[in-house]
């Protein structure tokens, strides 16, 4: 028979002992501060340092090995002519005073100084190269191949590629670049000014929860400096592995949030313990024992998540997410041994330079009756199915639209129009349709008998296909190894048309036209391969999802040694982030408010967007799950009374939960000002969700759920407990 009774709680606190290893290092610290701050500067000097002489650029790798548009990219990388190899991209030439034709010197000396910048392979005459003028002769295309993907080289290669078509515009010729080329020529992404709205807004949140200068600015310093520091180690990274182009901003959004969320938990913890014990050092020890493990389980949770990335098996996801989990650890690491050493050179003067009396945690319920969160703790334990209800029908409105969520890639077309690919986008899409955007490229590697495959046989096909434009003539490469096809699709690249397509050609077209012969197709190019990236993540989303919420519901399980807290933190949270998915599925895909986000029209919702947004918001949300839980279950180990516990937790944490969700909404809500929509995105739903997980969850479903469960919340079946490692081995603070 299973003991069903919940674990026992003393009803009165461990007698002290000798001093944890967490309490021992915060004491450490407070007591050494200058030799912690030396320390810490020289790092950071010194790893901005190395960034600056041996750090690495960032660069977008979709590379998926095994698939039908990687492998079509690898034999035209192998196989193919200077017409073929490289990666392409467009320069898009457009006059409205008659035809290109008429500045045919100008077209000539861009077109021969182009060809002799460096990296670049060939250049196409746009007025000698079929299918590279419009019918009206308007608008041209020079397709332009580079050794290597210009995302990846300086920014100063664009003033050459300037230089190379300067008399095409003084000869009145309107020259935009499409493509990776264009890229690498949008303005700066607004990250810096983002980060500068982001600290502002703390630093107001900060000065108002703790009502002075110094308090305020220690959350701040840390934060900074373990940023500085994990960015530059990033930068470092760069130059070993391959991080996406996202990578960085990401990264900051990340560490900049946490790592003021992560300090400012353990200053205000700090802040009680001082006023009851006296002694700045053992205040700052005290805090770091407690406060600092639920830090460390935060991070530990956040990186658990971020590392399940890799469960994806896509390269490009997971470098992401550890490039977002670098710097939380670098944060979480800031926080424990940096905050410490500021709180014990700050001693007693914590509260200098006052703006507003300070608001201090409040005290156990005997204590703090008339504290507005004990009042709101005893409202939801009067009514707590009324607000169970409430709160999940909240959610479950707000994840409505995510049920018709459809993904897809975000291209030049939903930029802004002060951006040069958008307006090569658009002269290109009124010039030779929109599907000349997204281009598919057939590949057919041929068997031993060359013969055995009809090339107008196989252009018939691809031309009959409906959805299909227009088809170059399949054409043999130079060793006539491969049989090559542009098909230009009826829509653009954004459409879904454009993606049965690409299906109905790998699927049925190809197969049909080819059978027999021995030959084997393969599509590829820009658009195939994102799609068919949108499909690995798409049917690989649920292995992310189980990998993650199983590590992360073992985590809790082991720390706070309760079945149903686990299961509930791991359910809620799977709620939160469809309540997520749901505003981001309303702005961006069905265009509700999108214009003011500078995304005019509706897009499709990223491909990788929900895999990350998973893997940061269930880690985050279980940030304040934990530093709840960890006051409700140090109550409830204290008193054994399961509704004052939870009375105590949330009084005790909502404050600075609320005052650290506001930081980091703020800082996640700034990034909607960078120019990438994708990054819209991710700082869109990454804010909301954090809202959404500091009120309704943390403040009506997590107190409301745990008065009604009452003491089966700390049930643990006995044989579990023996077997689950204790990582509560800090002892009594």
């Amino acid at each position: 028979m299973i003991d069903t009774s919940p674990t026992p709680a003393p009803h009165a606190p461990a007698p002290p002992g000798r001093p944890g290893r967490l309490h021992r290092a915060g004491r450490w610290c407070a007591r050494r501060p200058w030799w912690v701050l030396g320390v810490w500067l020289l790092a950071a000097l010194a790893a901005v340092a190395a960034d600056r002489a041996f750090g690495g650029a960032y660069e977008d790798d979709f590379a998926l090995p095994g698939t039908s548009a990687q492998t079509g990219a690898d034999l035209l990388k192998e196989h193919g002519s200077d017409g073929v190899r490289g990666t392409a991209s467009q320069i898009v030439l457009h006059t409205g005073n008659g035809p290109l034709s008429g500045h045919r010197e100008a077209i000539d000396g861009a077109v021969g100084e182009l060809a002799e910048l460096p990296e670049v392979i060939s250049v196409a005459d746009p007025l000698t190269t079929p299918g590279a003028l419009s019918a009206d002769g308007s608008t041209a295309l020079v397709t332009v191949r580079f050794d290597e993907n210009p995302t990846s080289f300086e920014k100063s290669y664009v003033d050459q590629v300037d230089g190379a078509v300067a008399g095409l515009r003084a000869d009145g010729v309107q020259v935009e670049y499409g493509g990776p080329l264009g890229q690498l020529a949008r303005p700066e992404s607004g990250a810096h000014l983002s980060e500068v709205i982001g600290l502002v807004t703390a630093v107001l949140v900060l000065l108002v929860g703790f009502g002075s200068v110094a308090a305020a600015g220690f959350p701040l310093l840390t934060a900074l400096a373990g940023l500085l520091a994990g960015i530059s180690v990033l930068g470092l990274l760069a130059a070993l592995f391959s991080f996406g182009a996202a990578a960085p901003t990401l990264a900051t959004m990340m560490g900049l949030g946490v790592g003021i969320d992560y300090a400012l938990f353990l200053i205000t913890r700090h802040r009680r313990l001082l006023r009851d014990l006296g002694d700045p050092a053992e205040a700052a020890g005290r805090a770091v024992a407690t406060s600092g493990r639920a830090v460390i389980v935060a991070a530990v949770t956040v990186a658990l998540a971020l590392g399940g990335l890799y469960a994806s098996g896509v390269t490009f996801i997971g470098t992401l997410g550890a490039a977002a989990g670098l710097t939380v650890v670098v944060a979480a690491v800031a926080a424990l041994t940096l905050a410490p050493a500021l709180l014990g050179l700050a001693g007693h003067r914590i509260d200098r330079w006052r703006v507003r009396p300070p608001v201090d945690e409040p005290d156990e319920p005997d204590h703090g009756v008339g504290d507005t969160w004990h009042r709101w703790a005893a409202t939801v334990g009067r009514r707590p199915w009324l607000f169970l209800t409430v709160g999940m029908l909240v959610l479950g409105v707000l994840a409505v639209p995510a049920a018709g969520m459809r993904l897809g890639h975000v291209d030049a077309g939903a930029g802004p129009t002060d951006h040069t690919d958008r307006r090569a986008y658009d002269l290109v899409s009124d010039g030779f349709g929109p599907g000349t955007n997204g281009q598919l490229t057939v590949v057919v590697e041929l068997g031993p008998d060359e013969g055995g495959v009809d090339p107008d046989a196989l252009h018939h096909a691809l031309a009959t296909t409906p959805g299909t434009a227009r088809v170059t003539t399949p054409t043999p490469t130079a060793d006539r190894t491969l049989l090559t096809a542009t098909v230009t699709p009826t829509t653009g690249p954004q459409d879904r048309a454009t993606s049965d397509l690409l299906d109905r050609l790998r699927d049925r077209t190809l197969p049909d036209a080819l059978a027999g012969t021995g030959a084997e197709a393969h599509v590829t190019g820009t658009t195939a391969a994102q799609l068919t990236f949108r499909d690995v993540v798409r049917d690989r989303l649920p292995v992310i999802v189980a990998v993650v919420v199983a590590a992360a519901f073992l985590l809790l399980l082991t720390v706070f040694r309760s079945l149903l807290v686990a299961l509930k933190a791991a359910l809620l949270n799977l709620l939160s982030i469809a309540a997520a998915y749901g505003v981001v599925v309303a702005v961006f895909q069905w265009g509700w408010g999108g214009g003011l986000l500078g995304v005019p029209e509706p897009v499709p919702v990223e491909s990788y967007v929900p895999m990350m947004m998973f893997a940061i918001v269930f880690g985050l949300s279980m940030d304040y799950e934990v530093f709840l839980l960890s006051r409700i279950r140090e109550a409830w180990l204290h008193t054994g009374d399961n509704r004052r516990s939870v009375a105590v937790g949330l009084a005790g944490t909502a404050r600075v939960i609320t005052c650290a969700a506001l930081i980091m909404t703020s800082v996640f809500f700034a990034f909607l000002l960078s120019t990438n929509v994708v990054i819209k995105m991710l700082a869109l739903g990454l804010g909301v969700s954090v809202v959404i997980d500091a009120t309704v969850v943390r403040l009506v479903l997590v107190p409301a759920s745990m008065y009604l469960l009452g003491r089966a919340n700390w049930w643990l079946p006995r044989r579990l407990d023996r077997v689950l490692p204790r990582l509560d081995a800090e002892g009594p603070a």
